[in-house]
């Protein structure tokens, strides 16, 4: 029997505290807390495994297979983003570009709604996920939160909310456009 396995640490920072709740059957809920406020992730997969020793948080598997490899290099990922959310957080930035009708923004509870899109009457909506905040400043768009998974997704609605169907690209370029990623 080897006693070979295929391990990751992530170090903490001196200002954020991780927590490792839960054992590999039923899966562990990661918790971090910071200076931002805290976070937390429910990661399960068979055989890879989640500590948190002197160094850091050790994540790893005694399977040699690609897939639990990669498997361990996602959940690093994953609380790598846990960590930084809750240090610095997350911001995305969107443009809003428009030609003939100028658009009119406004947040209204858990969605962005947008008026006069393309002229039309009907105003277009788009969802905020979870924690994530919208600012509208003129035309740009800043979306910032925590979790980097709520800002990608209300980022991502925003950009659906004005795709433009059965018309030419080249020509209605009209729409809402992420320009900076975290």
């Amino acid at each position: 029997m080897s006693t070979e396995e295929y391990s990751a640490v992530v170090k903490i920072p001196e200002d954020v505290e991780v927590q490792i709740e839960g054992d590999p059957i039923i899966g562990y809920v990661v918790k971090a807390r910071g200076p931002l406020g805290e976070n937390s992730r429910f990661l399960k997969f068979r055989d890879v495994f989640i500590e948190k020793t002197e160094d850091g948080v050790r994540v790893y598997t005694p399977i040699l297979k690609a897939k639990h490899k990669a498997i361990v290099g996602t959940y690093v990922a994953h609380i790598k983003n846990l960590i930084k959310g809750v240090r610095e957080g997350f911001e995305y930035k969107l443009k809003v570009f428009y030609a003939h009708f100028p658009v009119k923004l406004r947040v209204s509870g858990d969605e962005v709604i947008i008026e006069n899109f393309l002229g039309e009457t009907t105003p277009r909506r788009a969802k905020i996920v979870g924690r994530a905040k919208v600012e509208i400043k003129g035309q740009e768009i800043i979306v910032k939160g925590l979790d980097i998974e709520e800002c990608g997704q209300t980022a991502a609605n925003l950009e659906r909310a004005t795709k433009i169907r059965n018309k030419d690209r080249r020509v209605f370029q009209d729409g809402i456009y992420i320009v900076k990623k975290p």
